[in-house]
């Protein structure tokens, strides 16, 4: 008879990244959603020149599902001119993206993934500031309190 080995049923890698998204702060599942989008992409990127077209193709379907939920995260009725601004950025993004798809064009992606970083970066900031913010109301009346 073989050796049957217990293989751990949950794989820890896994399990770390469903506790980071679900003790995120918004912001930080924004940035997050940033960086599997640059991921995706990147690797499409790095498939099209050993022309693993499949490859790319699955990745920036990724990209393009990720940009999908930015676009339904957006709250147009209380985002105003922000809203409509990510909005038309993240439509550009699509179209943009379909378009290198089918052509098969990795300077037309790496555009897109400068234009994401830059974004990425800018909610980095923001949802450090929200952490920040959290941190400081630690103990505030309303919050979370040990007080009788």
């Amino acid at each position: 008879m073989g050796v049957v080995m217990a293989l751990p049923e949950k794989n820890p890698f896994n399990e770390y990244k469903k506790t980071q998204i679900a003790t995120a702060n918004q912001g930080k599942l924004i940035v997050m959603l940033y960086d599997g989008a640059i991921k995706f992409l990147t690797i499409a990127i790095d498939n099209m020149n050993p022309k693993t077209y499949d490859v790319a193709n699955n990745n920036i379907i990724k990209a393009q599902d990720i940009i999908t939920e930015l676009l339904l995260s957006l709250n147009m009725k209380e985002g105003g001119e922000i809203s409509q601004n990510l909005f038309n950025l993240y439509m550009y993004f699509k179209k943009t993206l379909l378009e290198a798809n089918i052509k098969k064009d990795p300077e037309t992606i790496k555009g897109v993934v400068k234009l994401l970083k830059e974004l990425r970066d800018a909610w980095d900031k923001i949802s450090a500031n929200e952490s920040t913010a959290d941190r400081s109301n630690i103990g505030a009346k309303g919050n979370f309190s040990i007080e009788g």
